[in-house]
């Protein structure tokens, strides 16, 4: 059930509308209840300092209110990027927000987590279909932050975008893998890869999301979904209810605003990574959002030349790993099985798709990465190296005809080319 929705089909909504959809969808419907909001990170555009203030006024009449940083694995914030986070100053935080709790998620803290059960083989199995394989788990402890059970009601806050591992990301998502143990999050993201980018992104019903809605099942504790519809930092919808309805309105409606089709797929792309991606594991999005208009053989070019870090969380395994293509790592399996799956997804959806021919790996479009990373971490990393200071962005633009195309803010609106229909 959609208790609350406003959506401009062509503009952005404006402070009053967001005010009054929330507080329709929201207000008194949790008087003297504890509430745990979970919100995403600042790898994620939305104008989280207004909805956040929204919220504590709206929510005024909870017994407890607190918010949750849905993290998976991402680095934790500090307490002054936690700050930065939600738009409060420390003064504010010691004064009018002082009652309000502002956590990370711990993810690899067995400590913090508690079980919900089982996913067993014949599920597993069932739910992946003709993606599974034998790399998948065979069985997996579905863990979540245990806090989480102490709070009668959970809110979930976020944007819908098109998204590598689960079609569109928001929704459930923010609890699995948002606030989950690493078993839930290698699993998801595995699947994801053995679907494979171009086969997932931007697709509603895939089989990792399917993955994410039955381990949901397992909880009890009632949810409500927040599902935003972002236009660059602004709203252009909210979408309030159910938390599985809720975001599959949310996702229809990404699919009209965060993709374009394309007639014919690029040579070239210069996709620009924002600086709110502070590390290759997020400003990997670049790729993803690009891949599946670019033709075989084409080239896309990172270019992030704020980013100096592969990954503070997983960065020691990526550079054992380096990236590569799905099938040269089912190839190698022995070779790379000690590693959390989570990891060898990342490095499967940055490398994008390809073949294994004769032995040698072959990569459907060249990769290069023009950033603070040296050109001998590149090579590392088995990525081509650009220096980010001999790029004229100037001469990228304006030639779309020559299908060569330039995304100054990549990461979050996906290029598709149009099905051939005979």
């Amino acid at each position: 059930m959609i208790v609350a929705q406003k959506y401009s089909q062509n503009g952005i909504l404006d402070q009053e509308s967001i005010e009054e959809t929330l507080n329709q969808g929201l207000g008194k419907n949790y008087t003297g209840q504890k509430v745990l909001v979970l919100i995403p990170d600042h790898t994620r555009s939305l104008p989280m300092a207004e909805l956040f203030r929204m919220l504590v006024k709206i929510l005024a009449d909870v017994k407890q209110l607190d918010f949750m940083v849905a993290l998976g694995t991402h680095p934790p914030l500090s307490e002054e990027h936690l700050y930065q986070l939600v738009g409060v100053t420390a003064e504010e935080r010691k004064t009018t927000y002082r009652n309000i709790g502002l956590f990370n998620h711990v993810w690899d803290d067995p400590g913090m987590l508690s079980s919900l059960g089982l996913m067993g083989q014949d599920e597993v199995r069932d739910i992946a279909g003709l993606a599974w394989h034998p790399s998948l788990p065979d069985s997996f402890d579905i863990r979540i932050n245990k806090s989480v059970l102490d709070y009668d009601h959970l809110l979930i806050l976020g944007p819908t975008f098109p998204h590598e591992v689960v079609g569109f990301s928001g929704g459930a998502k923010y609890l699995f893998p948002g606030i989950s143990g690493p078993d839930m999050i290698n699993a998801t993201h595995w699947l994801g890869a053995l679907s494979g980018v171009v086969g997932t992104i931007g697709i509603k019903n895939t089989p990792a999301r399917k993955m994410i809605h039955a381990a949901v099942q397992r909880l009890k504790t009632p949810v409500t979904l927040a599902a935003l519809v972002v236009d660059g930092h602004d709203l252009a919808g909210i979408v309030i209810g159910d938390m599985f309805e809720a975001w599959s309105r949310a996702a229809d409606l990404s699919s009209e605003r965060h993709i374009i089709w394309e007639d014919e797929p690029f040579r070239k792309v210069l996709s620009c990574a924002p600086a709110m991606y502070d590390e290759l594991w997020t400003a990997a999005k670049a790729m993803y959002k690009l891949e599946p208009a670019v033709m075989i053989g084409g080239e896309v070019v990172i270019y992030a030349p704020h980013l100096e870090t592969v990954s503070h969380v997983h960065g020691k395994y990526i550079f054992e790993i380096g990236y590569h293509t799905l099938p040269y790592f089912l190839e190698h399996w022995e070779q790379f099985k000690h590693i959390p799956l989570g990891v060898l997804a990342h490095s499967t959806h940055l490398r994008g798709s390809g073949v294994m021919h004769e032995g040698v790996e072959k990569a459907n479009v060249d990769l290069f990465l023009a950033s603070k990373i040296s050109a001998e971490e590149c090579k590392q990393l088995n990525l081509k190296y650009l220096d980010p200071s001999k790029i004229d962005l100037d001469a990228w633009k304006g030639r779309e005809e020559e299908r060569v195309l330039f995304v100054p803010k990549a990461g979050e609106i996906l290029y598709r080319v149009k099905p051939f229909i005979q």
